[in-house]
């Protein structure tokens, strides 16, 4: 079983050790969302403004765009054509969960994964909805 990363946790792991998340996915195998990726990338691209990389340093910026542009392959992002479907029944039948968070959802089911957010990341449709669905879903400190 691996374990779905949110765009700020994703940046963490990219952007060098952190001995607690690395303790919080142990020996799983990593994927992300291909939502959560596309945000982490605007934000890269966006100077470092905004809750992602704001007030990181240049060096650090730098060390995340170039493990984004070269993702590594030991992170996995399930293709959309696979959860598009899956998404749209999850979004329909359950009021208040975005398309952000059916993407997570759907991704874990498809992955036979959990989710693993920073606590800023929780919304209470996502947690419903993973409850709901079977997927365990754990919010961690940033």
């Amino acid at each position: 079983m691996g374990v779905i990363l949110d765009d700020h946790l994703l940046r963490d792991v990219l952007s060098g050790p952190d001995r607690a998340l690395l303790r919080a996915i142990g020996d799983r195998p990593i994927a992300t969302t291909n939502l959560w990726y596309a945000r982490l990338c605007r934000a890269a691209a966006a100077g470092g403004h905004g809750a992602l990389l704001g007030g990181w340093s240049e060096r650090g910026r730098a060390a995340v765009i170039e493990a984004l542009t070269a993702l590594p392959d030991t992170v996995r992002i399930a293709p959309m054509r696979d959860l598009a479907w899956d998404m749209g029944l999850l979004m329909a039948h359950n009021q208040g969960l975005s398309t952000l968070g059916a993407e997570a959802i759907a991704a874990a089911n498809h992955l036979g994964s959990d989710l693993l957010v920073a606590s800023r990341d929780v919304g209470p449709g996502m947690r419903a909805c993973a409850r709901r669905a079977g997927v365990t879903y754990r919010a961690i400190s940033r």
